[in-house]
């Protein structure tokens, strides 16, 4: 198939909405942190991140607590490995592998340097640094 047959209904639908001045719809805000914690984390992690989410107890690992982090660290929040297990780039076994982590694709379905993604990482990084004890 030739690059004109995929590229025309794309072109067209580019020359309607100009001739017609239609404005493309702007994508969804992105979720907050918080949001994306409870849509992703939560069922493992729980809702206040000890690990006591609904699907905790079928797993063969015990779920961390994301409030102990920084104390587990002596004090500082390694907010830049977080980012990498969030990401999928630092394995964690009960996350899935690299290529399709348990969340699906919502932080890999990007380039690795894709603005969007980077922004989905830091959202998410930034929740759990706020639920530290």
């Amino acid at each position: 198939m030739n690059a004109w047959k995929l590229a025309a209904p794309v072109v067209v639908s580019l020359a309607v909405m100009t001739a017609l001045a239609i404005e493309p719809v702007p994508p969804a805000p992105e979720l907050s942190g918080a949001e994306m914690y409870r849509v992703y984390c939560a069922s493992c992690h729980g809702l206040d991140g000890r690990g006591n989410g609904p699907a905790a107890p079928g797993l063969k690992k015990r779920v961390p607590d994301l409030t102990q982090i920084s104390r587990r660290n002596r004090g500082t929040f390694p907010a830049f490995r977080i980012t990498h297990i969030i990401d999928g780039y630092e394995i964690q076994a009960y996350h899935g592998s690299h290529d399709m982590p348990i969340w699906g694709d919502y932080f890999l379905s990007k380039k690795r340097d894709d603005a969007i993604v980077i922004l989905r990482e830091h959202n998410l990084t930034e929740f759990l640094r706020s639920i530290q004890k």
